[in-house]
């Protein structure tokens, strides 16, 4: 798969989040970034907008990210899409339950808006990598 990442969802529910994360893609990296405040928000976007790439606050009222997740797997629009979290545990077995469940990456928070894009970059080439290979 050589396709490019264009458009990303990005669910979080904190607004300076959603801020510092959009300018970081759309002015940094040419992203199209559409904001979810929720994971039944997001749930509900991926219909009219399947993204390429969708990131994911772990922590939020209501549907955290792993709900999010698991409820985005099983609509035909985002089946495979791959996912990133958003977290603010640091811990590594976190990180590894996380992979483990199928994220592609983890990037915690606080994260550095510059080195955002090159985070997102680095793992859709991974994800382009290994899907070209299948």
């Amino acid at each position: 798969m050589n396709r490019p990442l264009k458009n990303i969802m990005l669910v979080e529910d904190d607004p300076d989040i959603q801020l510092i994360t959009r300018l970081s893609l759309e002015v940094g990296g040419g992203y199209d970034v559409r904001i979810c405040g929720s994971g039944a928000e997001a749930v509900l976007t991926a219909r009219s907008y399947p993204p390429d790439l969708i990131l994911l606050d772990m922590m939020m009222p209501g549907m955290d990210g792993l709900a999010t997740m698991d409820a985005l797997r099983k609509l035909p629009e985002t089946a495979i899409t791959p996912m990133v979290f958003f977290t603010a545990n640091s811990q590594e077995s976190v990180r590894l339950e996380l992979l483990r469940r199928g994220a592609l990456g983890v990037i915690v928070k606080p994260f550095e808006p510059n080195a955002l894009v090159e985070q997102i970059g680095a793992l859709w080439e991974r994800f382009a990598s290994s899907a070209s290979a299948t």
